[in-house]
């Protein structure tokens, strides 16, 4: 079985979204949920926009790593950092989680896109596991 295309398609949708959200909210336009999070840690405004732009470089780098990467790692990885981030802004920004438009469905759909990812590799790697056993 192949599974080439899915996956290649999943890569691809979560390298446009890692990408979109680290440069449109982080680096083009400063969200400020974004200077608010980092402000909680007790940074200034200005330090504070320059951790938000230094996270949306990060986000970008995932995103490149999702075009030119193909690893399940990669997406345990990106299961992990969604999760983490999720739990960081239910707890500084709850009131977040019942905007209309919030991560709750942004990191849900990504998760989800990742474990599609793995589940599909897992099928690939029992398929050709089990023609290997068929041609002995």
């Amino acid at each position: 079985m192949n599974n080439s295309q899915p996956s290649k398609f999943i890569n691809l949708s979560l390298a446009f979204l890692w990408g979109y959200q680290g440069l449109i909210p982080k680096i083009f336009f400063i969200n400020p949920d974004e200077i608010t999070i980092w402000q909680t840690f007790g940074l200034s405004y200005a330090q504070a926009q320059l951790a938000g732009q230094g996270s949306g470089v990060l986000e970008c780098v995932f995103a490149l790593l999702f075009l030119f990467s193909s690893s399940k790692y990669l997406h345990y990885l990106s299961i992990f950092s969604l999760v983490f981030l999720f739990t960081l802004v239910a707890f500084l920004i709850p009131d977040s989680l019942i905007r209309a438009f919030n991560p709750v469905v942004m990191n849900l759909a990504m998760i989800s896109l990742s474990i599609c990812y793995c589940m599909l590799r897992n099928q690939e790697t029992a398929s050709f596991s089990a023609q290997s056993k068929g041609s002995i």
